[in-house]
């Protein structure tokens, strides 16, 4: 079976263990920082120096996500299947040091001067459905929203198959998504304006000790021992040039990136909005009367129908989130392209991502806006969306091999 997604593997052994260290692709780490510079300083002329900032942002978590093989989908998978639970311990991990750090600034509402909000969604049937039907993507797929545009940057051809169906499919979600808000629900919750930031606090660790641990008595009733994390032979500054990193480093990079997004850009890290804007301007130049869809109606919505993507916050990170995976992976030596693809794994490419776009609006974000922001921002829709969205990786995990996508197994090693 094959499966070419590069979304962390949890369980695969260091094929580079005694082997000569790669060589830094010279050309694309050119490129790539070329484009960062570039990309930064043209932003921060032509709107502000936030949106520049941003930019050069999303290019530092893209980079993170690449070198860390922080991966939300296999490390799922991998638990579904094998009951190996390292990369939800890393993701429970980042979510405690991420509402460490959001909750008492949410409650005031201001950071450094800055005003700044969390993102609520409402609970209800979308939410729900949305978050079932992006899990099932995301498995058949091969990677989530951030996985998704850290493994394109990476070079991984499939997934840019699975990008261009992510992006169609958010754009019919947004067409259809005020039909699903309609549906029964009991609007947003919030866990800071419910109990207070610090009983809220203690309620969310206390959750996401109690995942952890349960991680950890389910692997080792079925393997005796717990398997290290992105175990390497590689060391000192070879392994953080190539990786992969700790994916404790990984948690604390990503929930310190998710932090600085909330400063300057006032709220939480999102990723899936701009595939929506994207899908949506691709279908208006196509003719379609985009504008009169309620999803576009939104006052601000509506403004950034009409500006320019590069005025867009959620894009201008996700461009930044892709440059920095191509120079991670340059600097790796690892940038190497196939094109050669197997129709069963390109049909579960667009399959998975026309849900995984489909299922993001819906649910009022993906694995980082609704799930990581959603958590840290004390919105009860986050950790709905979680439970929904492990129950449809569970089915995608099942539907893989139908596919001839892999499914991540390894043998026990004692009781």
């Amino acid at each position: 079976m094959t499966d070419l997604s590069v979304d962390a593997r949890l369980l695969a052994p260091d094929r580079e263990r005694g082997a000569k260290p790669l060589e830094i692709n010279g050309t694309v780490v050119t490129l790539a920082l070329a484009a960062l510079a570039a990309g930064g300083i043209a932003l921060a002329f032509a709107y502000s120096w936030r949106q520049g900032a941003l930019f050069l942002l999303g290019g530092a978590l893209g980079l993170v996500l690449y070198h860390a093989l922080f991966g939300f989908t296999s490390a799922w998978r991998v638990f579904i299947a094998d009951g190996r639970g390292t990369g939800l311990r890393a993701q429970m991990l980042m979510l405690a040091l991420a509402t460490a750090l959001f909750f008492p600034v949410l409650s005031q509402g201001t950071l450094l001067g800055q005003p700044v909000h969390g993102e609520l969604g409402a609970v209800g049937v979308s939410v729900v459905f949305g978050a079932f039907l992006f899990g099932i993507g995301m498995q058949i797929g091969g990677g989530c929203a951030s996985g998704t545009l850290y493994t394109v940057g990476g070079g991984n051809t499939r997934m840019v198959v699975t990008l261009a169906a992510f992006i169609a499919g958010s754009a019919m979600g947004a067409m259809h998504l005020p039909w699903w808000s309609a549906q029964p629900n009991i609007g947003q919750v919030s866990l800071i304006q419910s109990l207070g930031w610090m009983p809220a606090l203690a309620l969310s660790l206390a959750v996401m000790a109690a995942i952890a641990g349960l991680t950890v008595l389910i692997e080792k009733r079925r393997h005796g021992s717990l398997v290290a994390s992105n175990a390497t032979s590689q060391r000192g500054w070879r392994r953080f040039l190539q990786g992969p990193w700790p994916l404790a480093a990984g948690a604390l990079a990503l929930a310190l990136g998710n932090f600085a997004t909330l400063y300057l850009a006032g709220r939480p890290w999102g990723i899936t909005s701009a595939f929506a804007l994207w899908g949506s301007k691709i279908a208006m130049a196509g003719g379609a009367d985009v504008a009169s869809w309620g999803y576009w109606r939104v006052p601000a919505r509506a403004e950034a129908l009409r500006e320019s993507v590069f005025s867009d916050i959620t894009s201008v990170m996700d461009f930044g989130i892709v440059l920095g995976a191509l120079l991670a992976t340059g600097v790796a030596g690892k940038f190497a392209p196939s094109w050669k693809v197997p129709l069963p794994s390109l049909l579960a490419a667009v399959i998975g991502g026309l849900m995984l776009g489909y299922g993001a609006r819906l649910a009022y974000g993906c694995n980082i806006g609704a799930y990581f922001s959603g958590i840290a921002s004390a919105s009860l829709h986050g950790w709905v969306w979680l439970v929904a969205a492990f129950t449809g990786s569970i089915i995608g995990t099942r539907l893989r091999p139908l596919f001839g996508l892999s499914v991540e197994t390894s043998k026990p090693t004692g009781c």
